[in-house]
């Protein structure tokens, strides 16, 4: 994502999440923050054809990744674009060497976690009244390091998903 996309990320923004939007100066301030040497974020757009139609992002700090946001254009739910969207997460957490990787989504979204569970999110607690306005609560889910000593996008997880999706 570059700064020239702001505009279309934000139309996409507003249509799916209506109450709890990010603003402007919101994704201003995350790409601030995305490049460099040194870079704490990641942020990532989709593009079929001349549209914007998914974006997802990523906070590294130490060794912790946090999973900001995911959003895919209706039109395209169920197309496996949420999973390469989250795919290019893992692997830029994995270019931060993130030990675990954290994400809240809201407890009645259970198509996005229907998605982090494929990538082996767990559930680890709640939020209560994180969603603000509409004091909806949030599911906590933690993806940590794979057995075998790999990173957070370790192998078996990331490829699982493409395989099913």
């Amino acid at each position: 994502m570059r700064w020239w996309d702001i505009d279309a990320v934000l139309e996409l923004e507003k249509d799916l999440f209506p109450e709890d939007a990010w603003s402007r100066g919101m994704f201003w301030s995350e790409l601030a923050h995305s490049r460099g040497s040194e870079a704490t974020r990641r942020y990532v757009v989709a593009v079929e054809g001349e549209r914007i139609v998914g974006y997802a992002g990523l906070v590294a700090q130490g060794d912790l990744g946090d999973i900001q946001t995911v959003a895919v254009s209706r039109n395209l739910w169920g197309t496996g674009l949420g999973g390469q969207l989250l795919t290019e997460l893992l692997r830029a957490a994995t270019a931060f060497e993130c030990a675990e990787v954290m994400l809240e989504c809201r407890v009645d979204n259970v198509r996005a976690q229907k998605l982090y569970e494929r990538f082996g999110f767990e559930p680890i607690g709640f939020r209560r009244g994180y969603y603000q306005p509409g004091n909806v609560d949030a599911l906590v889910m933690r993806l940590t390091t794979a057995p075998d000593g790999g990173s957070a996008a370790g192998t078996s997880s990331v490829q699982g998903t493409e395989n099913n999706g």
